[in-house]
């Protein structure tokens, strides 16, 4: 008689919306929370070793200023907030999000649990905006600027978050760090060109970080720093 292998139960969707970028869905699958978006795998909540790296690794970057402000770009399942909430070095801490259904699940849903702590934190603000919007309008400015929207710049979620990573799109991250400030970028893969458009952009001190991952092609954060 053969033996039965254990099959998971199929992922659960928790909630299903139709949003102006398109479909965001919630599923649970095992102890995992996962978010897809139009049909494309963007995270889930078993490591987090990434997110704390992009974060990490931009206070690293950092000349030693005094509590700087943050501005994280995307807030997926809330490990990069959340990790830098409970930095103390790290003064205001802002996330824009242009989902409102991963700001729902967030606020009041099943990755609150994730994240409430760091929402409590006077420290942390939640903008419902693009990123790219956000940053070509507003006044305020930060020492830091992490990316963690897309798996990365070869491989977005929807066709118009390619600008965000051309020449133009990093010059208006640019805009909004002050001289010396870091931009860090998360990437499921290396991406060489991806290093060029960041130095066509004005940016120094560009390299690239990677992080080991149990097999196939290691995740990376790209680095840059703008100048004095």
């Amino acid at each position: 008689m053969p033996i039965p292998y254990d099959i998971p139960d199929a992922p659960e969707v928790l909630d299903r919306r139709e949003g102006p970028y398109g479909e965001v869905v919630l599923r649970r699958h095992g102890e995992l929370l996962q978010i897809i978006a139009n049909g494309c795998f963007l995270m889930d909540t078993s490591d987090g070793r990434s997110e704390r790296l992009l974060v990490d690794a931009a206070l690293a970057t950092l000349d030693s200023r005094p509590s700087p402000g943050l501005l994280i770009g995307g807030l997926g399942v809330g490990f990069s907030l959340a990790h830098a909430a409970a930095d103390p070095h790290w003064g205001a801490v802002t996330v824009v999000e242009r989902e409102h259904a991963v700001i729902d699940w967030h606020l009041d849903g099943p990755l609150a649990a994730l994240s409430g702590a760091a929402l409590a934190d006077p420290r942390s603000k939640i903008v419902e905006a693009d990123l790219l919007d956000y940053v070509n309008e507003t006044c305020d400015t930060f020492d830091a600027v992490c990316l963690d929207i897309d798996n990365g710049p070869d491989w977005t979620v929807t066709e118009g978050n390619d600008s965000l990573y051309s020449t133009a799109g990093l010059a208006s991250c640019a805009r909004v760090l002050r001289p010396g400030g870091v931009l860090a970028v998360w990437s499921a893969q290396p991406s060489p060109e991806f290093e060029g458009t960041m130095r066509n952009a004005g940016f120094q001190q560009v390299r690239t970080e990677e992080i080991p991952v149990a097999r196939g092609v290691p995740d990376v954060v790209h680095l840059a720093v703008r100048p004095g």
